[in-house]
């Protein structure tokens, strides 16, 4: 065999640059680039050394043989002409992995089969000895890439892909491949880092990957030190003395790397589900005393463990497969340019991410970024240094100043009281002083944002003698009045629950996703509450009951309070929150009316109007529902208030329970689904067709002189005209719209129907 042979070191798409370099300097000669590969000339020496240290490639390809090929009989024949006895055994196992298509050969299956059959025809012996397929362990693994009518058949040396160097048997959900792991930390400076003494900190780490890769480059390991089985283990070319030496000098240099002082290496992860696993991997590494992972959230995390530490942050943050999880990802990327700013000053950080919006939502500027590929998805590499001079931000007044200026400033319209203050040595008035507030630095806003955030705080203003003559502390303080920003932003208490409308086909998803983040980014500012405390959902048109749905499972309830009863809300859990926002002028004229009157609640959900009716005085409350879980929900909304006597429960189908009551009620309220279609009821309940009957049986349970107030939301909904032959019919929708949905009358329609 000759002593030079041609290589293909195949990556993933993006790293060729790198791998290039790599290469050459580990011995590649004549090296040129190509898509997802890298070509050259080498010795077996320098084939060994680039299995043994590559960083980058995911596959060592030894050419065999390259051959013009018109057909599947070219392509028989040019694997055929091989001198297969060379390379494996008669009885050896094999596997052909086929890429690319033309000269009559379209099916990669088909092109396999072909390759494979010639090198079995070619070992079979007399007495019937034949290589068999093994796609897991071969000894011999073969490919044949067909370019252009060239095929170019090669012997991979390296096995199971580089990337996979065995320390890591444990990931996490969207782990980085090792090699593309590598590359980053190589992009991001992190060799020079290294060799000057620098730390290195992952405040995002999962199981490690970036740690471990990290540990190894500063320790001058060889990532597949550790590898015990190769391509070329059972290859007959195989040069055993040459690989063993190779083999004991990385393993010296291991050694040697090792027994230096160790690097600051620090990893911080929020799930403690990855944590151990995340463990095991850097033990598996033989990296315990060079890295340690705690966990912590990106919002605590501290790095240096003195003043005087300086190195590489580096993180692969999630990127938000949804919507609803990119809004909520914008508070991570925040809080991570928040920590970079106060923790990590002279630092240099690298930030790899699939939403390079996100990252320019941190606060502080990339002095360079590269392109990768992550699979299928483009990704960029924000390279930061991180100094005051690249910082995006303004000091914002926080909550506190804000308070102390209100305080100041209701102190200066008080009218003079001499006795309580205190004058200078001139005779003026001195003020008092309120301590300083520290500053919190908050991102500045875009030019969007600042125009959405002017918003908020208008009707967040224009709102406020009203809410509080009203007592109420959950209401809408914005709904899509700004077009591009198609939003409801609902109040309750302090936490802001924040609804997505979907956007039109016609609009740039982009545009969209960008006008989403600057409104984000607002919220907090505009409305003055921690980001922490912005839960955001996206709200497609709905059909059934989807917006019942569960969304999550976190089960936490916040109290909110209005007309003087207090309620619980999921803001969490479910696409709607167990309060709908714009039935509280219903409920208050409820809780005006109930004094003395027995109220029945229909399709009650979590019996707030109930709830209300208790308060204004009901002889009794009995709310209705199918769904034990809001039923449930109900209950502690009437104990919250102190109402558990009197106030009946009843799980069932509304209509099969109003045909079997017998029982007469003076005020009843009526706001059913648009559709209904659970198990527990027979057939499906439709607002618009099952109008007549649902209102023809709660009016025969209604007492002389009583009132049935009857509302929904279905935008196409229309009354049946006959109902006003048989009953007065009085439409207040109007009536039932507080100015907090003054721009979306269309909300619900409402009615007032009587006996005639």
């Amino acid at each position: 065999m000759s002593d030079r042979f041609e290589l293909f070191l195949t990556c993933p798409k993006g790293l060729e640059g790198l791998l290039i370099e790599e290469a050459v300097g580990l011995g590649l000669e004549e090296a040129r680039e190509h898509t997802s590969a890298v070509r050259g000339m080498a010795t077996m020496e320098t084939a060994y050394r680039l299995c043994l240290w590559s960083r980058l490639a995911n596959r060592v390809l030894l050419v065999l043989k390259r051959f013009p090929m018109k057909d599947a009989e070219d392509l028989y024949h040019g694997v055929l002409d091989i001198e297969w006895q060379d390379h494996m055994l008669s009885d050896g196992t094999l596997a052909v992995e086929f890429s690319g298509h033309g000269s009559g050969i379209d099916n990669t299956h088909f092109g396999a089969l072909k390759v494979k059959d010639a090198i079995v025809d070619k070992l079979r012996t007399p007495q019937g000895d034949r290589p068999s397929i093994d796609k897991l362990n071969p000894d011999l693994r073969i490919h044949l890439r067909l370019d252009r009518g060239e095929a170019i058949l090669s012997l991979d040396l390296s096995g199971h892909s580089l990337h996979q160097r065995g320390y890591r048997l444990q990931q996490g959900a969207a782990p980085l491949k090792e090699n593309l792991a590598a590359a980053i930390l190589i992009r991001s400076g992190w060799p020079r880092i290294a060799a000057e003494g620098g730390a290195l900190a992952d405040p995002m780490c999962g199981v490690g990957t970036f740690l471990v890769e990290a540990g190894m480059i500063a320790a001058d390991m060889a990532p597949n030190l550790r590898r015990e089985q190769w391509g070329f283990t059972a290859w007959l070319g195989h040069v055993p003395a040459l690989w063993k030496k190779l083999h004991e000098e990385a393993a010296e240099r291991a050694a040697a790397g090792l027994a230096k002082p160790p690097l600051w290496i620090r990893g911080y992860e929020a799930d403690p589900r990855l944590i151990q696993p995340g463990r095991n991997n850097v033990e598996r590494a033989g990296l315990s005393e060079w890295i340690k992972i705690y966990q912590g959230e990106v919002a605590t995390f501290e790095p240096r463990p003195d003043q005087n530490q300086k190195g590489l942050v580096i993180c692969n943050p999630p990127y938000g497969e949804r919507l609803g999880d990119e809004a909520s990802l914008l508070y991570l990327y925040q809080n991570l340019g928040e920590r970079l700013r106060q923790a990590c000053l002279n630092w240099e950080a690298a930030v790899f991410t699939g939403a390079p919006d996100l990252g320019k939502r941190m606060g502080i500027r990339s002095h360079k970024q590269y392109s990768f590929w992550n699979g299928a998805l483009p990704c960029k590499l924000l390279l930061i240094k991180v100094l005051p001079d690249q910082f995006v931000t303004g000091e914002r007044r926080t909550p506190e100043q804000r308070q102390a200026e209100r305080e100041q400033a209701a102190y200066d319209q008080t009218p003079d009281e001499p006795q309580e203050r205190k004058f200078n040595k001139n005779g003026n008035p001195i003020k008092p002083t309120p301590a300083p507030a520290p500053v919190i630095e908050q991102p500045r806003l875009s030019e969007g944002g600042q125009m959405f955030a002017n918003r908020l705080q208008k009707n967040l203003k224009a709102m406020g003698k009203w809410v509080k003559r009203e007592g109420i502390d959950c209401y809408r303080v914005y709904d899509a009045d700004m077009p591009e920003y198609a939003m409801a932003i609902d109040l309750y208490h302090d936490w802001v629950h924040v609804q997505e409308y979907a956007a039109p086909k016609s609009i740039d998803p982009e545009k969209a996703s960008a006008r989403m983040f600057d409104a984000l980014a607002a919220i907090p500012q505009a409305l003055n509450v921690d980001k922490s405390r912005v839960v955001v959902k996206r709200r497609e048109r709905q059909s059934g009951t989807k917006q019942y749905e569960r969304q999550a499972a976190q089960g936490k309830f916040n109290e909110v309070s209005e007309g003087g009863v207090k309620l619980l809300v999921n803001l969490t859990d479910y696409l709607d929150t167990g309060l709908f926002l714009d039935h509280r002028p219903m409920r208050m004229r409820i809780q005006k009316e109930a004094a003395g009157k027995r109220f029945l609640n229909l399709f009650c959900y979590t019996a707030t109007a109930s709830v209300h009716a208790a308060k204004g005085g009901a002889r009794s409350t009995t709310s209705v529902d199918l769904s034990k879980t809001y039923l449930d929900w109900a209950r502690r909304n009437l104990s919250l208030n102190g109402f558990s006597d009197k106030n009946r429960l009843e799980q069932g189908d509304v209509m099969a329970w109003l045909e079997s009551s017998r029982d007469e009620y003076d005020l009843i309220f009526i706001d059913p689904p648009t559709f209904s279609n659970s198990k527990r009821m027979e057939g499906i309940f439709d607002v618009q067709r099952d109008q007549v009957q649902l209102i023809d049986l709660a009016m025969a349970r209604l007492a002389s002189g009583g009132v049935l107030y009857f509302s929904n939301n279905f935008r196409k909904f229309q009354l049946e005209e006959n109902l006003a032959e048989r009953y007065a019919v009085e439409e207040i929708s109007a009536q039932t719209i507080d100015p907090d949905f003054a721009r979306n009358t269309k909300i619900h329609r409402a009615w007032k129907i009587t006996a005639r």
